[in-house]
């Protein structure tokens, strides 16, 4: 069996990371009040919506890929090793139970595996064969999207996993808080909002982490609306399988078609069940048949079937 090849950490290298820098605002953390470091916490958080807001042209064209990918029947795969890696996952996990999504159409691995989202596994993000190997266990094709996210712009799991993903033919996309060296990074676009450094030198939980949790939320919430599963800002794509969800479901066509809760519940019967079709249904004053057959002309977008109605 053939050794991993472990990257070494570049100390010169990192010494010129923005990521690691000190901040001169928190040189004397230490000796403020409490009420002072959380008002030097929040006014250097505030920083970071304006560094997630320069990168709005490449945030666009990561949701275009990702809107292309999971239309295909490809995914989204996050890879990342520690904060990176969880906040992949977090978004991932998220995107079933708040847009009734298939769950293998967002997904995320991190290095060290599952076991990394709990606690620190030293070293594993130093092998970038790891990040290949979890890779090649995703059955990554080229109909995926694969999503790199590595603040210091140089992790070795994460450049790996690239690397195999653009081997494999997917497209590449690469998140990094630290302005990047492009050479040996394997991704067709990448993000970099540059926050700063840190309260707390080289703590990159924190505005590294919240404009990581930005980006993350920007692609993946806005490609679920691009495939039709909000109407409005209602979250429509809800099949009613409980008594619950059945109450939900009526509440938002009462809200959409402005029709009594007992009338929506009757209609949500007739569509059995299917919320998108019981808006098309009332709003386009067709059939259930007529309905399913409109929201697949648009791709299952309520406001265009509605539209064509």
């Amino acid at each position: 069996m053939m050794e991993r090849q472990k990257t070494e950490v570049d100390s010169s290298f990192m010494a010129t990371l923005t990521t690691e820098q000190r901040n001169p605002k928190s040189m004397e953390v230490d000796a403020l009040s409490v009420r002072e470091i959380l008002e030097l916490i929040n006014n250097e958080d505030k920083l970071v919506a304006e560094a997630v807001n320069k990168q709005i042209v490449n945030i666009e064209l990561a949701v275009n890929y990702v809107v292309e990918a999971l239309r295909e029947g490809g995914r989204l795969i996050y890879a990342g090793a520690g904060t990176s890696g969880r906040l992949g996952i977090l978004d991932a996990t998220e995107i079933p139970p708040t847009f009734s999504a298939d769950p293998n159409m967002v997904q995320g691995i991190i290095a060290g595996g599952m076991d990394a989202l709990v606690r620190s596994i030293e070293g594993a993000e130093d092998y970038p064969d790891n990040g290949k190997k979890d890779i090649m266990e995703k059955n990554v094709t080229d109909k995926d999207v694969v999503f790199g996210i590595a603040t210091s712009g140089r992790t070795p799991y994460v450049l790996g996993a690239l690397e195999k993903s653009k081997e494999l033919g997917a497209k590449t996309i690469f998140l990094s808080c630290n302005k990047v060296d492009e050479t040996g990074i394997y991704a067709d676009l990448i993000i970099s909002p540059i926050v700063g450094p840190e309260v707390v030198t080289g703590s990159t939980r924190m505005k590294a982490g919240t404009a990581t949790k930005l980006v993350l939320n920007m692609v993946t919430t806005t490609a679920m609306i691009k495939l039709g599963k909000v109407y409005g800002n209602l979250m429509v794509d809800l099949r009613a399988v409980n008594n619950k969800l059945v109450d939900r479901a009526c509440r938002i066509l009462n809200t959409v078609t402005g029709i009594e809760l007992d009338a929506a519940k009757k209609l949500l019967t007739e569509a059995e069940n299917n919320l998108k079709v019981a808006i098309v249904m009332q709003l386009g004053e067709l059939d259930r048949e007529q309905a399913i057959s409109k929201l697949d002309e648009v791709n299952g977008v309520v406001r265009n079937a509605v539209d064509l109605s």
